[in-house]
């Protein structure tokens, strides 16, 4: 049977359990060290919660083809959507592990909602609560996520490298250039894209998912969201932020729209050149654990996961 993934407003017991799930994941260290990804320093245990950290990041990293800078293994192309879905299924599976609930699901952030308050408002909206996510500051000084709760240990550099350190969670609202969250208007501009994508397929493309990525336009949904939360989010280290997955979680959810109304349809498929590998229908989801997960496996999820809701 299907888990349901909540809105985290309507979910307070649903939101308890995943900063709960986090912190034990945070906790929890089953054998690799920093010197395994080429992390400099002494060799330091790495934490479930922060292997997720370092696979962001080194997918960012991994360039697609090499010499594309605007398309990477998980971000700028076709795959964007279909390799958060595949990471955010292996956190909730983590997460149910760790908290022994199978049925538990992640909440998702309606960030359109939020965009619609005003500026001011938005800062204060319901997932900024102390009964929440916590709120802004370096570090961020209430809620769950506080630094003698929890640490950002692995993180990227200036020059894109993972390096060890230890600091609270840092959150700047709204002072990294863009001043609002994503609105309602703009998810209705998404759902109304026919194509899920298009050539060249990077992030010049025209297209549902690169309007839900926000290269078009520029500084458009998920990105303005990742700029406008600043602090840990703006690196590609983001998913050392907890609302990394609550934020990816919404835009699969509206990829799941998307999805319900005009079809469960991916391009390109595996006659497009081999300088889209890692983008095209069949290719491998890059990943670090074993399998080989591809998009089209990712385009019916229904018999693992729904959402409360699908209006966006």
């Amino acid at each position: 049977m299907a888990i349901t993934r909540p809105n985290l407003v309507n979910g307070a017991t649903a939101r308890q359990n995943y900063a709960k799930g986090v912190k034990l994941l945070k906790n929890e260290f089953t054998g690799p060290k920093t010197s395994d990804f080429g992390i400099p320093g002494p060799p330091v245990a790495v934490s479930t919660y922060d292997l997720f950290v370092v696979w962001h990041h080194v997918a960012m990293m991994t360039l697609t083809p090499p010499t594309q800078m605007a398309r990477n293994s998980a971000h700028g192309g076709p795959v964007f959507l279909p390799w958060h879905r595949f990471l955010l299924l292996q956190m909730e599976m983590n997460l149910q592990r760790v908290l022994g609930d199978n049925n538990f699901g992640i909440p998702y952030w309606d960030w359109a909602a939020d965009g619609q308050l005003t500026t001011a408002k938005q800062k204060t909206a319901a997932i900024w609560k102390p009964d929440a996510m916590g709120g802004q500051g370096s570090p961020i000084a209430n809620g769950p996520f506080t630094q003698d709760q929890f640490r950002v240990k692995i993180e990227s550099n200036s020059n894109n490298q993972l390096v060890q350190t230890d600091h609270g969670l840092r959150r700047a609202f709204g002072v990294s250039g863009a001043a609002g969250l994503p609105k309602r208007a703009n998810t209705a501009v998404a759902l109304n894209q026919t194509d899920y994508d298009l050539t060249p397929w990077d992030s010049t493309s025209n297209g549902f998912r690169n309007f839900v990525e926000g290269w078009n336009p520029p500084l458009g949904m998920h990105n303005r969201v990742h700029v406008w939360i600043g602090g840990d989010m703006l690196l590609s280290t983001s998913p050392n932020d907890p609302v990394f997955y609550m934020n990816h979680c919404n835009e699969d959810r509206i990829w799941e729209a998307w999805l319900t109304k005009n079809g469960r349809t991916y391009v390109p498929d595996q006659a497009a050149p081999a300088s889209l590998k890692g983008h095209r229908i069949d290719d491998q989801i890059k990943a670090f654990i074993s399998g080989s997960t591809t998009p089209r496996q990712m385009l019916d999820v229904s018999s693992i996961y729904v959402y409360e809701s699908l209006t966006v």
